[in-house]
């Protein structure tokens, strides 16, 4: 249940996003309001957590998450979303764990088989004409410049994912997530705070604040909190699936209010990248005699 309501807040995330930038927020700016309000809620938490001392050694290892998982994940994700439509983005999003499968076997040296290259090849295959050819005329300026700050949005949230695990093995998440966002903040203010400071806070409406308070509440700090409650419950392997919900409510969400449109390319390049993904996280079965 954590894991679905962590992809639906996700889905509805992309619409959500879409209201609030860039007509009263440019996406740098919300960058760093969202990162700023996650540092306070994630030290506020840790107050209550447990008292764990990070070595010294460990401090670049979090930086570096702090680049992949923050400052470069968040910024070319808001950046490629204001230009954009949502389901495209959300569909881009797909290719992440296709993308961690590749960086393992080129970092970790993890042994790749048949099936799986074929299936990474159909989930590029889809990720490329998507980014092409995925032309929408609703609410999306420059979707091919926006299509492509996704993919690299989700090839630096591949190379968090790996950096950040030996952190879990290590130490309670509240521990060091604190200081991922805060060297993370560190790292969007000098892009985000012209676009901040110029933000009119006097003509933003109330149901613009509410969606704001939606997306630093709920897309960052809660769905972080819900991450580590079904990580303690399901495998992670098993938690990586559920990302794969996220374009279905993207989409429902998003035509449902009239955001979005649908295309036979869009859907065709859907199909190789869920054709693709299946193919990647398929366990090959046991046959016992």
């Amino acid at each position: 249940m954590a894991a679905t309501l962590v992809s639906i807040i996700y889905g509805v995330t992309f619409t959500i996003a879409k209201d609030v930038m860039p007509a009263f927020i440019e996406p740098f700016g919300f960058i760093l309001l969202r990162v700023g309000g996650s540092v306070i809620l994630f030290w506020m938490v840790s107050l209550f957590g447990p008292k764990e001392k990070i070595a010294l050694t460990d401090f670049p290892r979090i930086i570096a998450a702090a680049f992949f998982g923050v400052a470069l994940n968040m910024l070319t994700f808001f950046k490629g979303l204001s230009y954009t439509s949502p389901i495209m983005g959300a569909v881009l999003m797909v290719t992440t764990p296709m993308i961690v499968l590749i960086l393992s076997a080129i970092i970790m040296k993890e042994r790749m088989i048949k099936r799986k290259i074929f299936g990474i090849i159909l989930g590029l295959a889809g990720t490329i004409s998507l980014i092409l050819y995925g032309k929408s005329m609703i609410n999306a300026p420059n979707e091919m410049l926006g299509n492509l700050l996704v993919f690299i949005n989700a090839v630096s949230y591949g190379f968090y994912l790996i950096i950040v695990k030996k952190l879990m093995d290590k130490y309670n998440a509240f521990t060091f997530v604190k200081w991922i966002y805060t060297f993370g903040f560190l790292m969007v203010l000098p892009f985000g705070w012209n676009e901040f400071d110029a933000v009119n806070w006097n003509i933003i409406p109330t149901e613009i604040y509410w969606k704001i308070g939606f997306v630093v509440v709920f897309s960052t700090f809660l769905t972080y909190l819900l991450n580590l409650v079904s990580m303690r419950e399901l495998k992670p392997t098993t938690v990586a699936v559920f990302i794969y919900l996220q374009p279905l409510f993207a989409t429902i969400f998003a035509i449902s209010l009239g955001k979005d449109d649908l295309s036979w390319v869009k859907i065709g390049s859907a199909i190789l990248i869920f054709i693709g993904v299946y193919l990647v996280t398929q366990k090959k079965k046991v046959i016992s005699e």
